[in-house]
């Protein structure tokens, strides 16, 4: 871990802030990303005045991007590098960065520099002020189109509906977490995780720092549409089981509606002799029916499914190689390395 000078932080004397920080970066063919994303991190890191790492974990690039953080260690010898056996997700990298951070605070940011660097001088900040989870709350996503804003805003209403927890307001990837809250989020069994809700749901004192999304300067977003639609599909299925119960109540008004209308064409048929509804009707009926059970045995599938992934106790993530680490830290991995304590990097 690099030393730097005293701490250049306002807020608190240097006595009481002699702490660490690990800065962690999920990547994902970001090769074009790696260089300029650290002559502008390092920097911010070095004016802030603690020893700091920075742990780039490759989640299966395709490109060169681990060629590209080994040769960066020639020149900031802070950097460290976990890198997967495959693509196993960005969730599975976040959480594989905090477990190998070793920093009393860990600070999650992008590579593709979309998060500003500057803003870790806010979160440190209100850190050493107390906050527990610092947090980078988005004004502005300029970036992105008018239906993918749309389609965020909407997941975030449907979620606080159908779950039990409020999520931050503009809460994103870019965020510090103290090493209380980082030892809190390891100690989490579960496998399929959505880490935003997980920081919802341990609490602590959460601060929010408003900053401005930047555009994306080199490569394309590994998130389709379709990929966030199924994240989101994710999300709601791993805090709230209000789409399993409403089936309930549906059903119960399909039952009640159904056996209406029978009466209905009964009694009509008997006070005024109308003909009862033929083919087409009884056709529609049907395949409304059927479209409504088909869209229930999906709603139970999905969560059937991640029963399964529980039960099958398969490691969020397996590793490949590591440099910059010595044998100890982080030596194992899966659900165990999840569990274990990070080991303290000498300041």
């Amino acid at each position: 871990m690099t030393r730097s000078h005293p701490s250049l932080v306002s807020g608190s004397p240097e006595v009481a802030f002699s702490k660490n920080l690990s800065v962690v970066v999920p990547s994902f063919n970001e090769s074009e990303n790696v260089l300029p994303f650290l002559a502008k991190l390092v920097p911010v890191m070095t004016g802030i005045g603690l020893p700091f790492e920075v742990i780039f974990v490759d989640d299966g690039s395709r490109d060169d991007t681990a060629n590209k953080v080994l040769s960066a260690r020639a020149l900031y010898p802070m950097v460290k590098l976990v890198r997967f056996s495959r693509n196993f997700g960005k969730e599975a990298a976040l959480n594989a960065g905090l477990a190998h951070a070793a920093g009393d605070a860990v600070i999650q940011i992008d590579a593709d520099l979309q998060h500003p660097p500057e803003v870790i001088i806010d979160f440190v900040r209100e850190w050493q002020a107390g906050g527990e989870i610092v947090y980078g709350a988005r004004r502005t996503r300029d970036d992105d189109g008018m239906l993918r804003r749309f389609l965020t805003r909407s997941f975030y209403r449907v979620f606080s509906v159908v779950s039990n927890i409020k999520l931050m307001e503009g809460l994103g990837d870019f965020l510090l977490l103290d090493r209380k809250v980082v030892a809190a989020i390891l100690s989490l069994s579960e496998r399929e995780r959505f880490t935003k809700g997980l920081y919802a749901w341990v609490g602590y004192h959460r601060v929010p720092v408003p900053f401005d999304v930047a555009p994306r300067q080199y490569g394309q977003s590994a998130w389709s549409l379709f990929r966030l639609f199924h994240f989101a599909i994710d999300a709601i299925t791993s805090f709230g089981t209000l789409p399993l119960k409403v089936w309930t109540y549906i059903g119960l008004l399909l039952s009640v509606a159904s056996l209406s209308y029978a009466l209905f064409i009964v009694l009509e048929r008997l006070l005024f002799g109308t003909d009862v509804p033929g083919y087409p009707s009884l056709m529609a009926g049907i395949c409304f029916f059927a479209g409504v059970q088909l869209l229930g045995l999906g709603i139970v599938g999905e969560y059937l499914s991640r029963v399964l992934a529980e039960v099958k106790q398969r490691p969020l993530y397996l590793v490949q190689q590591r440099f910059g680490f010595d044998e100890t830290q982080g030596a194992e991995s899966g659900p165990h390395l999840e569990q274990k304590p990070a080991k303290r990097i000498a300041s």
